[in-house]
């Protein structure tokens, strides 16, 4: 079963399924390409790992890790004698941990020579938040921009702060940045909004290449279908990031046209 949306599933993006569309979506792309490009071409699936300190805002979109914040004992007047901390019985407390993070992106990768033609990036939460994440990303993306590597990049996000352009004052919900290394700085943006279908993109190839059509659309209907998402997600509930109250209303309207919800 396809999900009830035309475009992009707003429900997908919650913490508890990102992380595993995510990596569905890297290899759906994977095995669209692998076929049209071979035997010039291959399709590498690359990570990156960075440590970074735990903590709240990095922890949206790991499910399986909790941080509760332990609420604050009422401030003290400063002429008020503050009680001595109990000697005997120690206080329960929370020690700041390192976290291991990995993020997959795709490659491709002319196969003679080993070198990279194209990067794929699917954009995490992580990216799009100030931290470690997000500072790694820029630094990658500085370098390909500032090299003859086409940097594909896939927003599915509605949270957090998009990556920067120029030239650029339409907000919207998604994006999708095709930039080939021979036409830098101008680059292609495809942006669309959550009511609408995704738009198809070219890969960016060698010159003279034929380049796939990448239909997203297509992608994330067949990763949701083979993953049962139609069995797992609530759609009585309203999706996370929330929406606004004209998009909560469409989705209502689109679900209860469906009959999925009440």
């Amino acid at each position: 079963m396809p999900s009830p949306f035309p475009g992009m599933d707003p429900y997908l993006e919650g913490p508890n399924f990102w992380p595993e569309v995510h990596s569905r979506l890297m290899i759906e792309i994977a095995d669209l390409l692998v076929p049209q490009l071979r035997p010039k071409y291959r399709v590498a699936i690359e990570k990156r790992v960075y440590e970074s300190a735990a903590n709240d805002s990095l922890l949206v979109g790991i499910p399986d890790v909790v941080v509760q914040r332990r609420p604050l004992a009422p401030q003290q007047d400063s002429n008020v004698a503050v009680a001595a901390p109990p000697t005997q019985k120690p206080l329960p407390v929370e020690v700041p941990m390192r976290m291991e993070f990995r993020e997959a992106y795709l490659e491709v990768r002319e196969m003679a020579t080993g070198e990279v033609v194209t990067a794929i990036e699917v954009l995490s939460p992580a990216n799009k938040r100030a931290g470690k994440g997000r500072e790694m990303y820029e630094e990658k993306r500085s370098r390909i921009l500032a090299s003859r590597t086409h940097l594909v990049e896939i927003d599915l996000l509605r949270g957090g702060e998009p990556m920067p352009v120029l030239g650029n004052d339409v907000e919207a919900h998604y994006r999708i940045l095709v930039s080939r290394g021979d036409r830098r700085p101008y680059a292609d943006l495809y942006l669309f909004n959550l009511p609408e279908i995704i738009p198809t993109f070219p890969l960016p190839l060698r010159s003279g290449d034929k380049e796939p059509m990448i239909d997203l659309t297509q992608l994330l209907n067949h990763l949701y279908n083979r993953a049962g998402y139609d069995f797992v997600i609530d759609y009585q509930t309203e999706p996370i990031p929330a929406l606004a109250e004209s998009e909560a209303a469409w989705v209502d309207a689109q679900l209860r046209e469906q009959g999925i919800r009440e």
